[in-house]
């Protein structure tokens, strides 16, 4: 397979380790109503220093298979993805403690 980049985003990533699941979202066009369609697959990815997080935008690139499923590589961040702030949880029960 030729040498090819693509860019999507983190959708899951911790369940394996030095894996993360990028969803790579393309445009295509329906062959009979013309209309514009949003296609998406998921590509398992080799990321060596587990430096992802869920939300971040990257480029991953083909390389010779790492393992059954893996045929992706982690080649750079794009964008950060949003951080996490305080639980939504932890603030209900502490409004519900204080009523």
């Amino acid at each position: 397979m030729p040498p090819m980049s693509l860019t999507g985003m983190v959708t899951s990533v911790g369940k394996m380790s030095k894996t993360a699941t990028v969803t790579v979202a393309r445009l295509t066009q329906h062959p009979r109503t013309r209309k514009v369609i949003t296609r998406s697959k998921k590509y398992l990815t080799h990321d060596p220093q587990d430096q992802l997080a869920m939300g971040d935008k990257v480029v991953i690139r083909n390389c010779p298979p790492v393992s059954k499923q893996k045929r992706f590589v982690f080649e750079s961040k794009i964008q950060q993805g949003a951080s996490p702030t305080s639980s939504p949880t932890s603030t209900t029960t502490a409004a519900q403690t204080s009523s």
